[in-house]
């Protein structure tokens, strides 16, 4: 199956963008060469741009508490492992403490690296970071590839709280995931949503359904229309076909 997950408010959409970002630039930041460790460099400025324009910290300090005070009250219930519960709220409570330990501006620690932020700037120029332009950049990328993970490591780790918060805030959406099955006719759907809230919308095909989903939702309808990849460089159109698919409704 491939799952395409579709957010329907601004935070959500954030978080999500985050996470991707994070994702990425850890992957690259564990490989070795230092084209590699350029891609992770950028990628730390992307976070610093996309979680810098919004109250980031404390919008994920009233959800994780929000989530922690539900979680409380599941205490003792029959049908809920402890051990699993208390290792929940202890991830909760312990990130909760790391974002409180934040302080000032969410990357503050690069802006004030004149030496980064030189770089950021000459990153905006097509070709802007080659070595006649930037010679200490290029000497950093000759580096050993240890120095150059080190390095990484010491400017990313000061970002790490929000990653580990939003990690359970999405974890914990994704796990409220309800799903119902459809079949969307010569490829569209629409159905009321009668008003219901909803933060996330998880569309599931299988992998050999040549076809991907774009979608709109409100509070009154979710329409959905399945359209080729056009991969090729063909126009996007609505597939013919009919198309089964699931649709997961995700709520905090």
């Amino acid at each position: 199956m491939i799952h395409y997950e579709f957010p329907i408010n601004e935070r959500i959409r954030t978080l999500l963008r985050l996470e991707d970002l994070y994702n990425r630039t850890v992957h690259y930041i564990g490989r070795e060469h230092a084209l590699d460790h350029h891609t992770a460099l950028l990628g730390l400025f992307e976070i610093m741009e996309v979680a810098g324009r919004a109250d980031l910290k404390s919008d994920l300090l009233q959800e994780l508490e929000r989530q922690r005070q539900l979680l409380v009250s599941l205490r003792n219930n029959p049908d809920v492992s402890e051990e699993i519960l208390e290792n929940v709220l202890s991830e909760i409570e312990g990130t909760h403490a790391r974002l409180l330990e934040m302080t000032g501006k969410f990357g503050q620690h690069l802006r004030d690296n004149e030496w980064l932020m030189t770089i950021k700037q000459r990153a905006i120029i097509p070709g802007g970071v080659c070595e006649f332009d930037l010679p200490s950049y290029h000497y950093w990328r000759k580096q050993g590839c240890m120095q150059r993970q080190a390095d990484l490591q010491r400017w990313c780790a000061p970002l790490l709280p929000i990653k580990q918060g939003l990690e359970i805030v999405l974890r914990l959406l994704r796990d409220s995931c309800k799903t119902s099955h459809y079949v969307a006719k010569h490829g569209t759907f629409q159905q009321m949503s009668g008003g219901k809230t909803m933060q996330m919308l998880r569309i599931s095909l299988a992998a050999d359904v040549v076809a991907v989903p774009e979608l709109s939702a409100n509070r009154y309808a979710i329409n959905i229309r399945f359209v080729n990849p056009a991969t090729s460089g063909e126009r996007a159109k609505v597939v013919d076909s009919d198309i089964p698919f699931a649709l997961g409704y995700c709520n905090l």
